[in-house]
């Protein structure tokens, strides 16, 4: 399947934010990065209007989303058990949102849940923008494996 990535406009935008939870804090490269990176994606969305849909994986035991990322005004914070972002919850929230056309996606880890969560949403039609500096996995060889994977799979 050939899909061509288009302009972002906030009215046909949602941003994802997976799993940026505390515990994976020490086991994550450029944790502090990504988070930086991500509160600045979560300001932009707010300032533009933007829907944020945030996973937290297995958060009984991993812990809450971390303490940097404001949270305010987010539309869902779901836990999840799987890989994908890609849930019953998370449908039915997309599917209250007029024209959803693009997904602007970032966290961890890479190689994993934004990985599969990118290859199911682009199964959807729906285009996927991995935000690079904003996503990452435990080993940088993952990240760039699974950068380069997505990027095959949308060009």
């Amino acid at each position: 399947m050939l899909t061509t990535l288009g302009n972002l406009t906030p009215a046909s935008t949602v941003f994802f934010c997976c799993d940026m939870q505390e515990r994976f804090r020490p086991a994550i490269k450029y944790f502090g990065d990504i988070i930086s990176v991500g509160q600045r994606l979560l300001q932009g969305a707010r300032i533009l209007g933007i829907p944020v849909i945030v996973t937290e994986q297995y958060p009984k035991g991993l812990g809450s989303t971390v303490q940097e990322l404001d949270l305010t005004g987010v539309k869902l914070v779901v836990p999840k058990t799987k890989f994908s972002m890609v849930l019953p919850e998370v449908e039915a929230a997309l599917a209250e949102i007029p024209g959803v056309r693009s997904v602007v996606l970032f966290g961890v880890e890479t190689h994993v849940c934004i990985q599969q969560t990118a290859l199911d949403l682009i199964g959807r039609g729906v285009e996927v923008h991995i935000v690079a500096d904003a996503s990452s996995s435990r080993s940088m060889m993952d990240r760039m494996f699974a950068l380069e994977r997505t990027e095959d799979d949308v060009s």
